[in-house]
């Protein structure tokens, strides 16, 4: 299982972390030890004092497919929930510096968070699907997937041209603006639509 992860896919997220927009989707990734086991307890990483959290909708690949023509793509995915893709920006910021790659700020263990799935034949309207998180019972992130740079059509597409995709696999597609800190205690709640999908208390 991989999962793959878009990073600048909304306008205000790009420009809050005064990074440029991109032209064509921008791929990371990370390994299946980097998410979180169903009913496990998420604990700060001790090597981070600035610890992130990206709320983000999250696709499941249903079947297996390499060069998937964009009208195809949503043949490919089954499924739909929240997630959290938990950046420790104190390092990312360091390596972004320096010129190096990041995935030891993005692709740690436990790093990815996934909330319950829901089917896809449920969703009206992909291309209005609104989104949030709240932080200790305050809403801190808004997402309407209309905003994304890149839809999920053109995200499956463009990765298959690199990567096959396999059943299993999942697609994080990317973080609206309002990024910000999470501290030991904290409760983080994130829903679609009025559906709360994903609850997770910070140990």
């Amino acid at each position: 299982m991989k999962i793959f992860c878009i990073g600048r896919n909304y306008v205000a997220h790009a420009i809050e972390l005064n990074n440029e927009i991109p032209d064509e989707p921008v791929i990371f990734m990370k390994p299946e030890s980097a998410l979180l086991p169903p009913n496990a307890s998420f604990h700060y990483p001790e090597f981070t004092n600035d610890l992130h959290y990206e709320c983000e909708l999250v696709f499941r690949i249903s079947k297996n497919g390499k060069n998937i023509a964009a009208t195809d793509a949503l043949l490919y995915c089954d499924a739909i929930t929240v997630g959290i893709d938990f950046t420790a920006r104190d390092i990312q910021n360091k390596l972004k510096g320096k010129g190096l790659p990041w995935e030891k700020a993005k692709a740690w263990d436990h790093s990815a968070i996934i909330g319950t799935w829901v089917s896809m034949n449920e969703i009206k309207n992909l291309k209005d699907i609104n989104f949030c998180l709240y932080k200790n019972k305050e809403i801190v992130q808004q997402g309407n997937s209309g905003l994304m740079i890149n839809d999920l059509e053109n995200i499956i597409a463009h990765i298959s041209i690199y990567f096959s995709l396999c059943e299993g696999d999942l697609i994080f597609t990317g973080t609206p603006a309002g990024v910000g800190v999470v501290s030991v205690g904290d409760d983080l709640e994130s829903f679609i639509e009025n559906d709360s999908l994903l609850s997770l208390n910070i140990q």
